[in-house]
């Protein structure tokens, strides 16, 4: 599978505006097809929003014909509302990808930070540079929403874990836990 190509969109979920972006991966190199956002800032209703988030990821699918979908997952805030309201956003993008039958992919904010620039503490902009600098993005071409290139940092993130086992965490119990980590575990009994 090293040199079929492979269709990820990412997504960065709002309810203002939802970022997305498209990669095209041909082995180890990806480029970048399209980014752009989502924006309901017209939209007062708030189930009216949610209906526009399915149609566009739906139209995005369509138009672009993913082979995955790699998502930012909500940063946990003190804001409960915002927090509801966020994990309905997201919720409703997925829905469009089960919909296509289009698997999911759901990234921390920090893992996606680590991943493009090494530093889980980036900024956006510091995002959106490296993507620039590793998809050889024109400065005339960045998007003005950072939404858009943090929709392009989860489907990179998820570029990066292709082809890479994930590791193995979830055991049976400790025997299971032992038998599968002999060398971590001392030979020696506990008290």
């Amino acid at each position: 599978m090293a040199g079929s190509e492979r269709i990820i969109l990412g997504i960065d979920p709002g309810t203002n505006v939802m970022g997305y972006g498209v990669l095209k991966a041909v082995g180890n190199k990806a480029e970048m097809v399209v980014m752009g956002v989502i924006d309901m800032r017209r939209e007062s209703d708030p189930y009216l929003r949610l209906g526009r988030i399915f149609e566009r990821v739906t139209s995005i699918i369509d138009t672009y014909l993913p082979d995955e979908m790699a998502i930012e997952a909500p940063f946990f805030g003190k804001n409960v509302q915002s927090m509801l309201k966020l994990g309905r956003a997201q919720g409703v993008a997925i829905a469009a990808a089960i919909h296509h039958d289009v698997p999911i992919h759901e990234y921390a904010p920090l893992k996606i930070k680590m991943a493009i620039t090494g530093n889980g503490a980036a900024s956006k902009e510091q995002v959106a540079g490296m993507l620039q600098r590793l998809l050889n993005i024109k400065k005339g071409d960045m998007p003005d929403f950072m939404d858009a290139t943090d929709a392009l940092a989860a489907a990179y993130c998820h570029f990066m874990r292709l082809g890479r086992p994930e590791v193995e965490t979830h055991y049976k119990g400790w025997k299971d836990f032992v038998s599968k980590n002999s060398r971590r575990v001392s030979s020696r009994k506990s008290l």
